[in-house]
């Protein structure tokens, strides 16, 4: 197949992985990757590293998503919900069915490569058009809902189903800013970031799955449902998208993936006017858009992180595969760490 593009992004690494990748910087979980995370299971101790899916609660930090609904299936026009069968078959049997209606990153979530494009010139005729990672285009790798009979959506290609399918597995590592700066509200550029990793001893290698601690997730579950945005606006560390040298060791690092127990893993500027140059979310650009890395949101990261801290380690055994629901841009998850 043609080679989808004639130039790439600067700083991108399209068609490192194949012409035809979807999997980006996952490429690097590979056997010997695994084992190498299975090495740093010593106490064979368990975290689940999701918040419960229901949270935050409301739709105050992002309108367009909201809490899951549950809701029984039904049958016959009757909910299967403390159905007995006791009527229909002479049975004992007594069931419970239901199904959710449930935006895929309203919650602990991974962001699909399918999330995030941009305005790039990659046909290099002077035309910026609508491209994604290695090069994929809206028309014929997106079917838009406007577009489709009954109002689907569609990635056909960079679906979340591709990383599901490698079951997201291998060496996480922890940086925990939230010990060194608290829960106020600070954005951290490349040398706060060294600063943390040098003082706490971390190591982080290539292939890893780097995980940022900042305490947001614990201060969401502790609202209990009810988010005071104003608060959360004003707490905890992001990091810093616009720092040059932030963005270019997180691609020098090699991490396979970028996860955070904030909501966007960057700082997310509300008042940005931009000049039609550049990105509102330059990380979100960087690695979804440029070098196929998978961002993870709003992972409950505080036992986990406050363990490791216990324990002197910063290394565990990280399993988080998306629900395999193919064509989706995003999905929760229950991620494990076993340290």
């Amino acid at each position: 197949m043609a080679r989808r593009w004639k130039q790439r992004p600067e700083g991108s690494n399209w068609g490192e992985f194949g012409d035809e990748d979807q999997l980006g910087r996952l490429n690097l979980l590979t056997p010997q990757k695994v084992l190498e995370a299975v090495a740093e299971v010593r106490a064979g101790q368990a975290f689940s590293l999701s918040l419960p899916l229901d949270l935050p609660g409301g739709n105050v930090l992002n309108p367009a998503r909201h809490p899951p609904r549950l809701t029984a299936t039904r049958r016959d026009e009757k909910p299967v919900f403390l159905h007995s069968f006791a009527h229909d078959h002479n049975t004992t049997d007594v069931a419970c069915d239901d199904m959710v209606t449930l935006c895929l990153q309203y919650s602990t979530q991974w962001d699909a490569l399918s999330h995030i494009g941009s305005h790039f010139d990659a046909d290099q005729d002077g035309q910026a058009e609508i491209v994604f990672y290695n090069g994929f285009r809206p028309d014929p790798d997106f079917s838009h809902p406007d577009a489709m009979p009954d109002g689907a959506s569609k990635a056909h290609r960079l679906g979340i189903e591709n990383m599901a399918a490698t079951g997201v597995q291998g060496r996480g590592v922890m940086v925990d800013l939230r010990h060194h700066y608290g829960d106020a509200r600070r954005r951290v550029g490349y040398d706060d970031l060294m600063s943390v990793i040098e003082r706490d001893g971390v190591e982080v290698r290539r292939g890893d799955m780097l995980c940022l601690h900042t305490g947001f997730a614990e201060m969401v579950l502790s609202m209990q449902g009810r988010p005071d945005a104003a608060r959360l606006a004003q707490s905890c560390a992001v990091l810093d998208g616009s720092d040059a040298r932030l963005r270019r060791w997180v691609d020098d690092s090699g991490i396979a993936a970028l996860i955070a127990d904030n909501y966007a893993v960057e700082d997310r500027p509300y008042d940005f006017h931009g000049d039609g140059c550049h990105a509102l979310l330059p990380l979100h650009e960087l690695c979804l858009f440029k070098l196929g890395i998978h961002l993870g949101e709003l992972w409950h990261l505080t036992p986990l992180a406050e363990w490791l801290r216990r324990h002197g380690r910063h290394a565990f055994l990280l399993t988080a595969p998306p629900l395999r629901l193919p064509g989706a841009v995003g999905s929760p998850l229950n991620p494990v760490a076993t340290v």
